[in-house]
């Protein structure tokens, strides 16, 4: 640059910003410091300088007059008092700024002055707009003596622009050139957001001058910075220079408030609290810039409500907006929540030039156990009858203060005297908090009838530090016990004795008698019997002696593993009566009262000796020594036994039978065996054994049997083809009947008019062939050919259109005078084939005549035909008025002599 400094212009008018950012260079060292808002206020950063080493190291800084202007290591300047700028505008020498490597080392440097200058209160920049070139060449000398151009690259310093700016637009920023415009013509152009792409249109340069300017207005809290590239080519297009990155930084200006997160902030506290406890955290966002005043907010509270019972009972934190207790005497029983406004300020809580916002705080005070519970009242009073468990005899009833159904308000009950067994318990009614006194024990009359309790009541959670239990969470409870009439007791219960079976009816085994524990009251006692399922016992209703009424039976089938069960019941006639029930246990021992019999009773055998023999075994239902071992013996009658079989002595369990004889014929034998038993008094019994003898292949079994095995048919086999035969005939006898009733269908059909020429258009079938109740028994064979026409009704010249012509000398074909009643569907097709075949029969339909049913009938006559009032003197012309249905007949009855 032509001159070795720069001086820096900067106003005393407050809220003034200047944006600086320039560049010195000077041999191997480079003095650089970027655009940045410069506030004038006393104390606050004025500019900010860089010192930059070609070869690196690190630069110390030096300000000349230290009374007005101070530098720390990072190159920041500030001004020390208001009266530097008023100073420095009147003299001559600016404050000069030196950087060097080391301090105190000489070296020819260049320095940064501050010049301080006042103004009017829209004062502006005074300098001019900064220009910036690209990069230039120099020239350097090999070794070999040739030049070479070395190209050095700048760094740019960012350019500051202050957002919401109110100036004329386009608004210049900066002018960028190359120092090679001297000899040919240049277009400069920038590309990057904020220019050629989104958001466009923001930055535009002057092609020619290199004039950058911004088109509008800026928003920091949209877009903080830009990163633009400017671009230096001739006028085919080819670039001359390299391509330089331009940083624009939008300056923050206090246009937003603070934001709280939440519009409503809830909170809570325990009760009792000591001062200095946290209480909760609000917060609110500024979306200025926060690393300046006009992002740092301020917290403060503007009001309580109640302020009870101090109006200063919280405080907050300005910085953090920590709620904190400042004072004591929180108390959930007389204030259940504070409500605080809260403020946030930016601009760090100035009130003049900083922005506000407010929202709501709502402290909730949390209970604590800080009140016992008490009794409503010193004594309680209950009643319960004896013998009664799981029943409520009192409620007891406390009050807490602390907030219901919390576990400083939920009660428990304790007993801690007059209850040395454990007769009561006292469960909490969860709703309510009474204590319910409840019996869990029975209790007797006759050995207590009163309880005295004493009962503490106390909460889930222990009460706080300092507070004791107080007189009334101690109460005492008076239980009286009522009697009741209770039932008999047998004892011992159950009762057991042993007896020898066939013991013989009426003898007397023992004496079952039941206590009353009743002992104040004088009742009787009556016994009788519940449950005997052999009827062997009986009992005496008075004294309690029970005795047989039959024999006593170890085998029985009601005996299980030798014990006999029978129960009785001992009623008393108190009011009401009560009974009780109590069991008599007989154990019955064994004595020899059974013989044996052989087992199996039935078995097979080959009618060949080998292989023929058949073991044996004896069943006897007593018990050792009374059964085995058994002694087996063929009978001697009859004589054949002998002849034929041998039995020969296994064991004394087990016995063999074999044939005697070479061959015996097939068919059932019965074998007498006589079998006796080991007891001490033996018994002997015959019992015979059922042989089947029959042929045997060469296994030994039973051809008979082997026959229906190789079959494949057991009997569940043969009764399924039975069922499946009977239903295959049901289905042929259905289809048979379906098919004879679909032939009567046909014929029948074949009987109709066609419905288009029948004007009977109420006849109607019911496939009903009985007569009516008095006419159940009628003779076919009444039914005769009618001999002649009633005159009456014959005129010359005169005939209706659906009458036979008479002839007198035309018989019918003769037929059977009555059908069997059987064939009547026959002798009706045999008419049909009649009328078919009458040469004299009209080509029209006329009246058949089949049969003459005779007369007499009670009935009458169903038709007009052959009545005296039917003859051509009657008048149809009635017929014309029933409708198109009736059309057809009115012309039939009603044409005249046509």
């Amino acid at each position: 640059f032509p001159t070795g400094y720069i001086q820096l212009f900067v106003t005393s008018v407050p809220g003034r910003a200047v944006s600086v950012g320039q560049k010195l260079l000077h041999k191997n060292k480079c003095f650089s410091w970027p655009a940045h808002v410069a506030d004038v206020s006393v104390g606050l950063l004025s500019s900010t300088v860089s010192f930059q080493v070609c070869g690196g190291g690190k630069v110390w800084f030096q300000v000349g007059d230290k009374h007005d202007f101070s530098v720390n290591e990072d190159g920041g300047v500030y001004a020390l008092c208001q009266q530097s700028f008023v100073r420095k505008t009147h003299e001559d020498e600016p404050s000069q700024l030196t950087a060097s490597h080391l301090p105190g080392e000489q070296c020819q440097h260049r320095g940064l002055q501050l010049r301080g200058r006042t103004g009017p209160s829209d004062a502006t920049l005074t300098q001019q707009v900064p220009e910036i070139l690209f990069p230039w060449r120099s020239v350097v000398v090999r070794g070999d003596g040739t030049l070479r151009r070395v190209k050095r690259d700048w760094v740019i310093p960012p350019i500051n622009v202050p957002e919401n700016s109110r100036g004329q637009f386009p608004e210049d920023l900066v002018r960028i050139r190359s120092d090679r415009d001297k000899n040919r013509m240049l277009r400069y152009s920038v590309t990057g957001p904020g220019a050629d792409q989104p958001p466009t249109g923001i930055f535009i340069i002057n092609p020619i001058s290199g004039q950058l300017s911004v088109t509008k207005p800026l928003d920091r809290e949209h877009i903080s910075n830009f990163h633009l590239r400017a671009h230096a080519v001739d006028l085919n297009g080819n670039q001359v220079e390299n391509p330089i990155d331009i940083v624009i930084n939008v300056i923050d200006q206090n246009d937003n408030r603070p934001e709280f997160t939440h519009s409503i902030f809830n909170g809570s506290v325990p009760e009792g609290s000591k001062p200095g406890s946290f209480v909760m955290t609000v917060t609110a966002v500024d979306k200025d810039d926060p690393k300046t005043a006009n992002g740092m907010l301020r917290y403060k509270i503007l009001s309580q409500n109640p302020q009870s019972p101090s109006s200063n009972m919280f405080t907050i934190n300005n910085k953090t907006g920590d709620i904190i207790t400042v004072a004591a005497g929180l108390d959930r029983e007389k204030v259940t929540q504070y409500t605080l406004i809260i403020q946030a300020t930016d601009m760090e809580g100035n009130p003049t030039y900083g922005l506000s916002n407010t929202a709501t705080t709502v402290i909730r005070i949390t209970d604590v156990n800080d009140n016992a519970p008490e009794f409503t009242t010193e004594t309680f009073f209950g009643e319960v009858h004896e013998n009664r468990v799981n029943v409520i005899v009192a409620n007891l009833t406390v009050t807490d203060k602390d907030q219901p159904h919390t576990p400083a308000w939920s009660a428990v009950y304790r007993i801690i005297a007059g209850d040395p067994t454990g007769r009561f318990s006292i469960p909490t009614d969860p709703t309510t908090n009474e204590g319910l006194l409840t019996v869990v024990k029975p209790i007797d009359y006759e050995s207590t009838r009163a309880f005295m309790l004493t009962v503490e009541a106390e909460n889930e959670v222990t009460l706080v530090r300092g507070i004791h239990l107080p007189r009334q969470s101690t109460a005492t409870v008076s239980v009286r016990i009522l009697d009741l009439n209770e039932s008999p007791e047998f004892r011992p219960n159950p009762k057991s004795m042993r007896l020898e079976e066939g013991l013989s009816a009426g003898s007397m085994l023992t004496t079952f008698t039941a206590q009353d524990p009743d002992r104040y009251m004088r009742q009787t006692i009556k016994y009788s019997k519940m449950y005997d399922p052999a009827n062997w016992l009986e009992i005496n209703p008075a004294n309690g002696q029970i005795s047989t009424i039959a024999i006593l039976d170890r085998e029985s089938p009601y005996i299980k593993n030798n014990h006999y069960n029978v129960t009785f019941m001992a009623s008393d006639n108190g009011t009401p009566p009560a009974s009780g029930t109590g069991t008599l246990q007989i154990y019955l021992t064994d004595i020899n009262d059974n013989a044996p019999h052989v087992f199996p009773p039935e078995v097979e055998m080959c009618e060949r000796p080998e292989p023929n023999a058949l073991n044996l075994t004896a069943s006897d239902p007593d018990l050792s020594p009374n059964a085995g071992p058994f002694a087996f013996e063929l009978a001697n009658r009859p004589s054949d036994v002998r002849r034929n079989w041998t039995l020969h002595r296994l064991n004394g369990e087990h016995a063999q039978l074999r044939l005697r004889i070479g061959f015996l014929a097939s068919g059932l034998y019965e074998v007498p065996i006589t079998i006796t038993d080991s007891g001490n008094l033996p018994m002997s019994n015959t019992s015979y054994l059922r042989v089947k003898v029959c042929q045997c292949d060469h296994h030994g079994d039973c051809v008979d049997m082997e026959r229906i095995i190789a079959a494949g048919l057991g009997t569940g086999a043969i009764i399924a083809i039975l069922i499946c035969i009977i239903i295959l005939l049901v289905l042929v006898l259905l289809f048979v009947m379906w098919m004879k009733r679909r032939d009567k269908e046909r014929q029948a059909k074949q009987l109709l008019i066609d419905p288009e020429d029948d004007v009977r258009d109420n006849i109607l079938k019911y496939d009903e062939e009985g007569g009516g109740e008095e006419d159940q028994d009628y003779d076919l064979s009444q039914l005769q050919q009618p001999d002649a026409l009633e005159p009456e009704c014959v005129k010359v010249g005169i005939r209706r259109l659906d009458e036979r012509p008479l002839h007198h000398d035309h018989q019918y074909p003769l037929r059977s005078a009555a059908p069997h009643p059987g064939d009547i569907g026959d002798f009706i097709h045999e008419g049909l084939k009649a009328a078919d075949n009458d040469p004299t029969a009209p080509p029209y339909d006329s009246l058949l005549v089949f049969d003459y049913e005779g007369s007499g009938s009670t009935a009458g006559s169903l038709s007009s035909l052959h009545s005296s009032s039917s003859c051509g003197d009657q008048d149809y012309d009635y017929l014309g008025d029933w409708g198109p249905r009736f059309r057809k007949l009115a012309d039939l009855y009603g044409g005249g002599d046509d």
